[in-house]
């Protein structure tokens, strides 16, 4: 934009030291014409102002087509050839560029939009990198609803307009703007009619916001599709086809006749064009030429400039008149002698053809109308309307120009903000007219909108879960994808998803709350009751507690009464409250071993803080192997080499009882168990390898119980207890070798069979027992030898029971007289935690048995067998779970179970069952789950 400096736009004279005219020099942006005044002379001020608006579109190459036809007219070098970047809109936006002729008394309007290739470059510039495609179809639309605004600003303000083209052929998109033109024109008539009410104007002016309705000119350029010289086809009058009768027009006027036949009729079909010319956004004259054709040119551009240049340096002899000196001369000269921009034909061919007008006489016969007030009679009909007409002078004019540049272009903030946000409202209306992909988009996308709603729908139970939801989107967004195009399909996206997720949380959204043997809740969406309060299903959402409908059949904690159970959701009523229901009507007057828990000191205790516990470090499988080595070599009779072990873990030796007067004299080290628990925070979950020391539960998950003395089971008939399958219901026999006290000497010398030799071996009868010379037994009493028995019993979901004798194996006793097979392949290798039932049931799903429960019959002998459940229910890095009290000293004479927990939970959520494809090698019991300690004083 140029300055605002009055001596920027008005030339000096170069005679004379003061002004003496004033003229524009160069053109300047609209908003700066319309700010600065312009000095005129008196007789000048009372005339009338004809404004020419410019408008169209330029082909790819340096100049301007628009600047040049002003440079022609104004017979100046007004506009760079190849075009001046700082007149152009920043960013590629549309801009208006003014021009005031005062000798011709003509304004000249430039609009220069993204239609221009300058302007379009900028606009290519302007664009980030990765826009998208929805976004850069706003950027574009965009820039033609402001071009479209300032065209309306051009017909609201000019008598005449020229519509420029690059080439030779109409383009008929030129319809549909003007169709849209003419429709916001309608609706933002009222707005504009409240913008000019106070300027001094006509009264026909203030209603219809224009001085008169525009005549619309066509400029189109020969673009090489037809080319005509002195000597080639049709330049002779002739038609080619070897007729010698000689045309009446030239070819280019043929054309040019055509042009017009052919805009008016597309104008009248589409009613651009009516009857009245009042009621039409501009008009096109019935009796003139409204079509020019400029010629392409016939020779090498250079050539033709060098002359132009020749002829206007040539002195003409035979000039009459006395001579001028200086500018005025060289002025004649190139006035007398200029040549028309656009080359043209010879002005009388030899058949007698009419002569062709130049640029400049085409259009100034229609400004001539303009400039002597005669207006234009463009109406037609029966009974034609006469159409309003007014010629302003260059400050009314000026002062209605500002007005509406404030409310269309500007967007100010004073008095004239309102309508000016009023008028960008309006632009709305052009949508239907200019954004056909768009149009077309949203027709195609409410299309497939329904289709991926049935998709969506599709197969759906009542209630479902976050995930169903997810994958039937996902099926939806297929659905729509296929048939939904163009720019609005992310928008119609975004409101597919909204309409899904509308239809699941609208009474279809399933509780998301799973089970601990993961299992969603049946029930939709709901709340859990409060203490204290009752489940109402009329409420919105309905509080409810959860539920499944899965049912399971479990025994109690001795095992004797077997009830159904609801499958459960939270950690004590599957681990505490189910059994404790079952204490009441079974096993609650059983002498048991509690196991400690959270005794609280103060009326409201709170929960640990939840800390994200260290991972479980697992030990590396040598030395793994070597801790089990360890733990089976605390079997061995007559010594005392589970204190040492005991010790070397930094294990406390009072468990021990009267059986650890070996440890005197040897430093204890601290243990979970020597620490005092606290009794202001308790632990809200189950106790495991990763919680923190010092935190014991409210509850606990484990039992301890006894069901009555050694004698209690009978091995030749096996437990007598519900649910169990036949032949499947026998403890495993346990030998553990003692030593009596009167053979201690004896036995220290005598050799142990290979070290751990404590368990004897599968199928062998055990020491002490045969009585054969040369056996192990030989110079042994039979009171060597303490027979215990131990039994991992398993129940799947049916209540169905029964013991297994090693990890892939159900104890089965045929007849009477219990198992044979020993307890040792128990006691050392990792029990699984679920094995596939033996009764599969018709289904094809894997059924499991969960161990439940461990039986031990601990004999009336000088033996102390020490019980250390650890419990690992998932791969690594899942925790390890044991009791409160991780060593518990069964006592003599009892037959003890150790009821184990129903489900595992960690502060990160329930260790589910194993699923089909899982190993169920990594749901286990850890081996050294018991330990015989005999009853030796002196450790080895």
């Amino acid at each position: 934009m140029y300055p605002l400096h009055q001596d920027s736009y008005f030339a000096l004279s170069s005679t004379q030291a003061t002004p003496t005219c004033f003229k524009m020099a160069v053109p300047m942006n609209i908003g700066a014409l319309l700010q600065s005044e312009i000095i005129e002379d008196t007789g000048d001020k009372d005339e009338g102002v004809c404004v020419l608006g410019i408008f169209g579109k330029s082909a790819m190459q340096p100049g301007s087509a628009k600047d040049s036809l002003i440079n022609t007219l104004a017979d100046k070098h007004i506009f760079s050839l190849f075009g001046n970047d700082d007149t152009d809109s920043p960013g590629g936006g549309t801009s208006m560029q003014a021009y005031y002729n005062q000798e011709n008394r003509v304004l000249y309007l430039v609009l220069t939009s993204v239609l221009d290739n300058r302007q379009l470059i900028r606009a290519c510039e302007s664009l980030t990198v990765g826009l998208g495609h929805a976004e850069a179809h706003e950027f574009w639309k965009t820039a033609e609803k402001d071009h479209c605004l300032q065209l309306l600003y051009l017909f609201s303000l000019c008598h005449v307009l020229l519509l420029v083209h690059p080439t030779c052929s109409f383009d008929v998109t030129y319809d549909r703007m003007f169709r849209a033109l003419d429709a916001l024109r309608q609706k933002a008539l009222p707005l504009l009619r409240a913008a000019i009410k106070d300027s001094p104007i006509s009264k026909e002016w203030k209603l219809n916001c224009r001085p008169c309705p525009p005549r619309l000119l066509f400029v189109f350029q020969m673009n090489g599709a037809l080319r005509v010289g002195s000597s080639g086809m049709g330049g002779n009058g002739t038609d080619g086809s070897g007729g010698d009768k000689p045309k009446k027009h030239s070819p280019r006027r043929r054309l040019q006749h055509a042009l017009e036949d052919q805009i008016y009729r597309i104008f009248r079909k589409s009613r651009v064009l009516t009857n009245q010319s009042s009621n039409c956004l501009f008009t096109v004259p019935a009796n003139q030429a409204f079509v020019y054709v400029v010629p392409g040119p016939d020779e090498d551009p250079i050539s033709s400039l060098l002359g132009h240049l020749r002829s206007n340096c040539v002195l003409r002899e035979n000039e009459g008149g006395p001579p001028v000196p200086g500018q005025r001369r060289y002025q004649q000269m190139r006035h007398s002698n200029r040549q028309p921009s656009f080359n043209v034909e010879s002005s009388l061919s030899s058949g007698g053809q009419l002569v062709d007008c130049t640029l400049k006489e085409f259009l100034w016969q229609h400004v001539e109308l303009v400039l002597t007030k005669k207006g234009f009679d463009d109406s037609v009909g029966r009974n034609p309307q006469p159409s309003h007409f007014e010629l302003p002078t260059y400050s009314k004019w000026v002062h209605v120009a500002y007005r509406l540049y404030q409310v269309m272009i500007e967007n100010s903030e004073d008095d004239a903000a309102e309508i000016s946000l009023k008028v960008q409202g309006q632009l709305k209306v052009l949508e239907g007219f200019l954004d056909a992909d768009a149009k077309f988009s949203e027709n195609r996308c409410q299309k497939a909108l329904p289709l991926a709603h049935s998709a969506y729908q599709s197969n759906l139970p009542h209630n479902y879960t976050t995930t169903v939801h997810k994958n039937q989107l996902a099926q939806a967004l297929r659905v729509y994808s296929q048939h939904a195009r163009g720019v609005a399909f992310q928008r119609y996206a975004l409101q597919l998803h909204e309409d899904c997720y509308k239809f699941w949380s609208n009474g279809h959204q399933l509780c998301e709350e799973r089970s601990l043997t993961d299992q969603h809740c049946v029930h939709k969406f709901h709340l859990l009751p409060k203490p204290g309060e009752k489940p109402e299903m009329d409420h919105n959402p309905p509080i409810l507690y959860h539920n499944s409908r899965g049912r399971s059949t479990s025994s109690c904690n001795c095992g004797k009464k077997q009830s159904p159970r609801e499958d459960p959701f939270d950690i004590q009523a599957a681990n505490y409250d189910f059994y404790q229901m079952l204490e009441e009507k079974c096993c609650g007057k059983l002498e048991r071993i509690n196991f400690p828990v959270f005794q609280a000191s103060t009326p409201d205790p709170a929960p640990a803080s939840d800390e994200v516990p260290r991972p479980v470090e697992v030990p590396p499988s040598g030395e793994a192997d070597r801790l089990k080595e360890k733990e089976t070599s605390t079997h061995t009779p007559g010594e005392s080499t589970s204190l040492s072990l005991a010790l070397s873990l930094g294990q406390s030796t009072d468990s021990l009882g009267t059986y650890g007067d070996g440890a005197e004299g040897q430093e204890k080290r601290p243990s979970l168990v020597d620490r005092q628990p606290s009794t202001v925070e308790y632990l809200p979950g189950m106790l495991h390898s990763g919680c923190p020391k010092g935190l014991l539960p409210k509850f606990s998950s484990w039992s301890l119980v006894k069901l009555g003395p050694a004698k209690a089971y009978n091995s030749l008939t096996g437990l007598e207890q519900p649910g169990f399958l036949p032949g499947s219901a026998f403890l495993l026999p346990w030998d553990v070798v003692i030593r009596s006290r009167s053979e201690e000497d004896v036995g220290s010398l005598e050799p142990l069979d290979g070290g751990p030799a404590s368990w004897p071996a599968p199928n062998k009868a055990s020491a002490g027992k045969r009585g054969s010379a040369g056996g192990i037994g030989r110079g042994r009493r039979r009171d060597d030898v303490a027979r215990a028995f131990v039994g991992f019993e398993y129940e799947d979901s049916r209540g169905r029971r029964f013991f297994s004798s090693g990890p892939d194996k159900v104890v089965k006793v045929l007849g009477q007289g219990g198992p044979k097979e020993p307890a040792t392949r128990c006691l050392n290798s990792d029990m699984p935690l679920y094995i596939h039932s033996p009764a599969q049931g018709r289904g094809i799903k894997p059924h499991y048995a969960q161990l439940a429960r461990l039986f031990v019959v601990v004999p009336d002998a000088p033996l102390e067998i020490v019980l250390n459940p650890q419990v690992q229910p998932g791969p690594p890095p899942c925790p390890i779970f044991h009791p409160e009290q991780p060593e518990v000293v069964l006592p003599p004479d009892g037959l003890w179970v150790l009821r184990f927990p129903y489900a595992y939970v960690t502060d990160r959520g329930p260790c589910y069952p194993p699923k089909e494809n899982q190993p169920l090698a990594n749901f286990r019991v850890l081996r050294g789950v018991l330990r015989a300690n005999t009853a030796s004083s002196t450790p080895q």
